[in-house]
């Protein structure tokens, strides 16, 4: 089973560069979108419904705007689309999609870059989901939750750390959560699992020449429930082509969908 998570930095833009041409050929069981930047009813059929795809959307209320996405081949058994609190369901930030015992979920934890306010957000975003990640971990079924984090977890995990530890992303509270969630709440990073290589990135600033010289963080994740650690097969990140600011992660799973 193959799933791909992908920030696409708005789904049209990301449409023209030829993302669905290239889904088409990685085949690619699921497929989590975030940040899709569009209405259901500004998109085009090919980015609506891709052929052999099943798909469904979270839209932000506001245009133009976050929003998350899920592909699959095979038609979900249940979507789930809140999680319950404000800045969660108005900026369409969760999409769940369960087949049988297995959950994947899209998600796109907000930034809080732009201003202290969205940083607050931000945390509170994290209190409130905490929970939700300890109800998961002790239900009776697998999730891999595929998304952009907006969070570098270690040194290793991004270019410039000493120069970003009082910047949003690297900040030494967002770090901790990540150290909770891994290490009490025992969800597993999977790219880890299988590759503890530095450089690894999947966002690049566009600022500079930060792509050039691959002064990345890497942010998006495919976080699992410990049950699925040892049908990690094989994780990569795909930067023949670019179809956004961030790279598609791709994770090959031991399972069928």
């Amino acid at each position: 089973m193959k799933v791909i998570s992908a920030n696409v930095n708005g789904i049209r833009a990301a449409h023209r560069k030829g993302f669905f041409d290239w889904i088409q050929k990685e085949k690619a069981d699921v497929i989590c979108i975030q940040e899709t930047k569009a209405h259901t009813e500004q998109l085009i059929e090919e980015i609506l419904q891709p052929k052999g795809y099943h798909a469904c959307f979270n839209d932000a209320v506001k245009k133009g705007y976050s929003g998350t996405a899920i592909y699959s081949k095979k038609k979900p058994d249940k979507i789930t689309d809140r999680l319950g609190w404000e800045v969660a369901d108005t900026e369409g930030r969760y999409l769940q999609a369960d087949f049988g015992k297995l959950s994947v979920v899209s998600l796109y934890l907000p930034s809080g870059s732009s201003k202290e306010e969205r940083q607050l957000l931000k945390y509170e975003f994290l209190d409130q989901f905490n929970p939700i990640l300890k109800k998961m971990r002790r239900q009776r079924r697998e999730y891999i939750i595929c998304g952009d984090w907006n969070i570098a977890h270690k040194e290793i995990d991004l270019k410039n750390w000493k120069a970003n530890q009082k910047n949003s992303g690297f900040l030494p509270e967002e770090r901790a959560w990540m150290d909770q969630l891994f290490d009490e709440v025992g969800m597993v990073d999977s790219f880890r699992v299988v590759n503890q290589e530095p450089d690894q990135y999947t966002w690049w600033s566009n600022r500079g020449q930060a792509w050039a010289n691959n002064t990345g963080w890497r942010i998006d994740y495919q976080i699992v429930t410990p049950g699925l650690k040892d049908k990690i097969k094989s994780v990569s990140i795909y930067k023949d082509e670019r179809f956004s600011d961030h790279a598609p992660l791709i994770t090959n799973y031991d399972l069928k969908l």
